[in-house]
């Protein structure tokens, strides 16, 4: 995913199909369509590696028993899944015709599609880092649910409510070099559901994960417990650095758009660096999911060695 330079209130413009494909005029047509597909090809990639890895070492039918980490993991990665499909089909389009993506329908779906995966991944990293919070200073976790219903109506019902309504109110099409909010209809859709969400989100879950990493180190520091306690003590502080790293992780994939959002609304003419640093960090979201469980997995193994030591 991008940030198109090229969004503009103009009179006379009706949609954003009105507007230049972005990138044709001054050359950087490919620069923007060509990495962004690499990345997606990778993230995709990754996301279908963690997903086999998942279900391999993990009873399917037993999916709702599995730690919360290994749940996000699963749901982190059909999110970054859905989201390379849908993102690659555009780019694909952009490239091969060199046109916006038509009809007009199809557009409209994949910003549809577009919205509700970014909000989904948006949501869930938020409830991720509340959760780890809530472990490590309340001693105390999220309850989502029979079955997770109340985590999945939020993290994929509000935002498929949400995208209804702005398709409602035709705020979807071509922004320029991809599908997403209208480049001259869409500009309240685009603040509202992406803008302004993500720099709250990007505040409030740094925030959160930074008091929860001092409250892991100030714990781990004054530890002196009996074992019980210990064991019960080092599950929460692990399973709180497992979720943190969720929230890194959506730090590292969404920045861009944060600082690309507050700068359109100042002027429209968004500079090159930040386009493709939007381009390349939105698209990476698969593999950085990927690391996470390779993370979470050697964690595990070390705890169970540990404990096996101990049992001896």
């Amino acid at each position: 995913m991008n940030e198109n330079s090229s969004k503009s209130e103009k009179p006379g413009l009706r949609s954003g199909y009105d507007l230049p494909v972005y990138g044709l005029s001054n050359g950087s047509f490919y620069y923007i369509h060509i990495p962004a597909l690499v990345c997606i090809l990778c993230s995709f990639s990754c996301a279908i590696i963690t997903l086999t890895f998942v279900f391999k070492h993990g009873n399917f039918r037993k999916f709702f028993t599995w730690s919360k980490s290994n749940r996000f993991v699963v749901y982190m990665a059909i999110c970054d899944g859905g989201f390379n499909i849908v993102h690659s089909m555009d780019h694909i389009h952009y490239v091969v015709t060199k046109e916006h993506v038509r009809p007009k329908e199809l557009c409209d779906l994949y910003g549809f599609l577009l919205v509700e995966f970014i909000s989904s991944q948006i949501l869930m990293s938020n409830v991720v880092a509340i959760n780890a919070f809530m472990i490590m200073v309340f001693k105390k976790q999220l309850i989502f649910g029979k079955y997770d219903w109340k985590l999945l109506t939020w993290t994929f019902g509000i935002p498929f409510v949400c995208a209804s309504i702005a398709g409602a109110f035709k705020q979807f099409g071509p922004a320029g070099s991809f599908c997403l909010f209208d480049g001259v209809n869409g500009g309240t859709a685009n603040i509202v559901l992406t803008t302004v969400p993500l720099l709250i989100f990007l505040t409030l879950n740094s925030g959160l994960y930074i008091i929860t990493w001092r409250k892991i180190k100030q714990d781990t520091s004054g530890l002196h417990q009996d074992i019980q306690t210990e064991n019960t003590a080092n599950k929460s502080k692990r399973a709180a650095k497992n979720m943190s790293m969720f929230v890194v992780a959506f730090i590292i994939q969404w920045w861009p758009l944060g600082p690309s959002g507050i700068w359109t609304l100042i002027d429209v003419n968004v500079p090159q660096a930040l386009i493709h640093a939007g381009t390349i960090f939105s698209n990476i979201g698969g593999c950085l999911n990927l690391c996470i469980y390779l993370i979470i997995r050697r964690r595990n193994k070390i705890a169970a060695i540990e404990t096996t030591s101990v049992a001896r």
